[in-house]
């Protein structure tokens, strides 16, 4: 069965051209992919998030156990209101589910998620705590609570250099936006939202949560600026792939590891034991066999599977790929062997039959933006 996100109605009422994405039906597009990229690069633009996976993980407990299963370390986060990109991993270092946590609260935190790992990602969470131990021999269970708290909560993000203005104005006089990677609470035009200082689109600006039933108002209240524009799945998928941000599905998944994903950093090397930690680590300290390498595209648009070749030989395929506005340029993502995935490195894509010279480059493709 499809789903429906609270903004629904709002995208018909749009235009908006609907397709299937993660369960849900959701706009990939308003006035057109390109229009809606130049918005978000040059004021501002709004995105339906509400089909993204969120949990709450409360309890004495849940700071261990979220230690314990996830690669980043929690305890950069100590200070309530933090927030952490981090990876899910199997014990083998597979890639579950990257992911943003939140600290929210003395014993709580917030985790979104990919909107196609949901059951995935809950199932294996819940496993993990049914088997966990808590540092005093109790079922850490005892301890944890996991909530899912997807179907009840409202996600909007409003991206661009004139982000914080449009909030500003809507939260009224005295408001001071959260701090890079930081949530706080506000009220926009009346209604109470947690404001995080993140995004997926290389652009300043904030992702709003709010209560399900609030979701309509507040994107009435965004758009009634003339200089935020509605953008859809399209328009989202070309900001974040011109920034080097990872696609699950795409360029991660469960048969690749942190290390060749490029997700290294997500990694703590420094904190105690976590699932994958031993696999990740052999994979550290040997070197990777191959690595997501970003690509120029000269004279094409790589798109996903396409052949990517070196000297006549097939190398790898393209992870992602898209053309860029701003570079006027294919760019790509393809997993190349380590030897090839050095910048400067010249291999071809084949593209209908006909080979186009790429460029491997280190992302972002893009380097100058509201945030740089």
């Amino acid at each position: 069965m499809i789903l429906r996100t609270p903004l629904y109605e709002e995208h018909i009422a749009l235009g908006a051209r609907m397709m299937p994405f993660a369960g849900y039906e959701m706009p990939v597009q308003y006035a057109g992919v390109i229009e809606e990229h130049a918005a978000v690069r040059s004021a501002a633009g709004v995105f339906d998030v509400c089909h993204m996976t969120q949990f709450r993980v409360f309890g004495f407990g849940a700071a261990d156990f979220l230690q314990s299963v996830l690669t980043n370390d929690l305890d950069r986060i100590s200070a309530i209101g933090a927030a952490q990109y981090s990876l899910l991993c199997d014990e083998g270092g597979g890639i579950i589910d990257d992911l943003i946590v939140y600290h929210t609260g003395d014993l709580e935190y917030m985790i979104v998620a990919n909107a196609a790992n949901r059951v995935t990602d809950h199932d294996w969470l819940v496993a993990r705590l049914a088997a966990a131990t808590a540092a005093d021999g109790r079922p850490a269970s005892d301890l944890v609570e996991i909530a899912d708290e997807s179907d009840r909560t409202g996600l909007i993000a409003l991206q661009g250099p004139r982000a914080l203005e449009v909030v500003g104005e809507l939260a009224g006089e005295g408001f001071e936006p959260p701090t890079r990677f930081h949530l706080a609470e506000a009220r926009l035009d009346g209604i109470p939202v947690l404001l995080a200082r993140t995004g997926y689109t290389g652009e300043d600006g904030v992702e709003i949560v709010c209560h399900e039933s609030h979701a309509p108002a507040l994107w009435r209240a965004l758009l009634s600026f003339p200089e935020v524009t509605p953008c859809g799945l399209g328009a989202r998928d070309v900001l974040r792939l011109e920034m080097g941000y990872h696609l699950y599905g795409s360029d991660m998944g469960r048969g690749v590891d942190p290390v060749s994903a490029g997700l290294a950093w997500a990694v703590a090397s420094d904190k105690g034991d976590f699932v994958g930690r031993e696999a990740i680590e052999r994979v550290r300290s040997r070197g990777a066999d191959r690595k997501l390498a970003g690509l120029l595209v000269a004279n094409g648009i790589a798109r996903p599977g396409y052949p990517v070749l070196h000297r006549g030989t097939a190398v790898g395929k393209v992870a992602s790929g898209t053309y860029s506005p701003v570079l006027a340029t294919g760019i790509a993502t393809a997993y190349l062997p380590a030897e090839l995935a050095e910048p400067g490195t010249e291999v071809e894509v084949e593209i209908r039959r006909k080979r186009v010279v790429a460029e491997v480059v280190r992302p972002p493709f893009v380097k100058h933006t509201s945030l740089s």
